[in-house]
């Protein structure tokens, strides 16, 4: 188990081993999250939304317009 410490001014460094873990860099953004029991779980902002590009097909069959979906304007 890694363990910090908080500073007076509310900073703390995230231990080595763990940044190596998750492939933490200079600038990765860190999301922490409260459960309701008090556990705090921290984790590493490493992908983008941009990295889901391409991952879907488009669908087969007939393609609907936009004007099409709207037709109750």
């Amino acid at each position: 188990m890694a363990e910090s410490t908080i500073t007076a001014k509310g900073q703390t460094t995230v231990p080595a081993e763990v940044r190596e873990l998750v492939h933490a860099v200079p600038g990765t953004r860190l999301v922490w999250t409260v459960t309701p029991d008090g556990t705090i779980v921290v984790r590493a902002k490493t992908k983008s939304i941009l990295d889901l590009a391409g991952v879907l097909k488009a669908p087969k069959g007939k393609h609907v317009t936009v004007e099409q979906m709207n037709a109750w304007r």
